[in-house]
């Protein structure tokens, strides 16, 4: 089985990842921060510096990258599939820019539909990012293909392993939202509930993407998908890993070898549901952007911040495509 690298972007309080896979079809989820400028990073950096840290801060959250420049200096010209976990500006925020400056050739819709945000003083997100949205889910942006894959659905780049080229169906299988979460989610506003959830094979075990799924969500796939969530290698914790007064009994079957969080404040983030089971995790608060690489039945987790990595390998970490290592599990 190829395996990808797997790219977790340091995208202020919000989500984006890239799945960069042998056969060149590169993955994109969500995208957030793509409207901040270099202006912006430098200003929260030194402002950051005048603050005494608290032990254990890496103060990574400070340091944000802006997907759409990341892509190009990564020479990713092209995003041949991007997914919309679900319609919240935290995971589109860049959205026009993105689809302005690079190639995307399908756009994945889950099918919530929700008011338009109030863009009123004070709100951090652009309403052009929010209007371009909906012209996409009404198909008024040429050259991008709309597909609203479902859990349990067959195409020929998900959920199956009929792909014409490699015999893969790109590894990818959709275990939410379907039919019922979609319509509940329309019906009374929380549209968490059906976020799409993607799991990646790999040859070291799945790898979820959990956008910011809830309970109901996971209620559903317990039920349905229990085989393709078990005994995980890695999960990106859903709602970037926030409290949010939820049930994590899902990670009793889960049992990620290696979960991530997002930024957020420390009093914010579900650690002790990770720590009552003695569960591996990290932030992007201490890594910064991270690459995990499937390799074998191993996976290794290089970073962008030197200095944990240093500090968290007691100074035995390397170098791999200019990150860091952290660990492998």
């Amino acid at each position: 089985m190829p395996d990808p690298k797997v790219h977790l972007l340091n995208v202020k309080q919000g989500d984006c990842f890239l799945i960069e896979r042998p056969s060149g079809r590169l993955t994109m989820i969500d995208i957030c921060a793509g409207n901040i400028s270099a202006e912006d990073i430098l200003v929260a950096k030194l402002v950051d510096l005048r603050v005494a840290k608290p032990r254990g801060n890496y103060a990574m959250c400070s340091n944000p990258t802006n997907p759409i420049r990341y892509l190009e200096e990564k020479g990713f010209n092209t995003v041949w599939r991007f997914i919309l976990t679900h319609p919240d500006m935290d995971h589109m925020d860049g959205i026009k820019q993105l689809f302005r400056t690079k190639s995307i050739t399908n756009f994945w819709d889950c099918g919530i539909r929700r008011d338009k945000p109030d863009f009123e003083a004070g709100n951090p997100y652009r309403e052009d990012d929010w209007d371009f949205y909906e012209d996409l889910i009404n198909g008024r942006v040429p050259g991008v293909n709309i597909v609203s894959p479902r859990a349990g659905s067959i195409g020929k780049f998900w959920n199956c392993d009929n792909d014409d080229k490699t015999g893969d169906g790109d590894y990818i299988s959709i275990v939410a939202p379907d039919e019922t979460l979609i319509a509940s989610a329309n019906d009374d506003g929380d549209i968490n509930d059906a976020s799409y959830v993607i799991v990646y094979r790999s040859s070291a075990g799945r790898v979820i993407f959990a956008g910011d799924s809830n309970d109901k969500t996971w209620e559903y796939i317990l039920a349905n998908h229990k085989g393709l969530v078990s005994d995980a290698a890695v999960l990106f914790a859903p709602h970037h890993g926030r409290k949010s007064d939820r049930d994590y009994s899902f990670l009793d079957i889960v049992k990620p070898r290696i979960s991530f969080f997002g930024c957020a404040p420390s009093e914010h983030l579900a650690y002790s549901a990770w720590q009552y089971r003695k569960l591996l995790y990290f932030t992007n608060n201490q890594c910064g952007n991270a690459h995990i690489y499937p390799c074998g039945e191993l996976i290794e987790v290089f970073i962008e911040n030197a200095t944990y990595a240093n500090d968290y390998t007691a100074g035995k970490t390397y170098q791999k495509d200019g990150y860091w290592f952290l660990c492998s599990v």
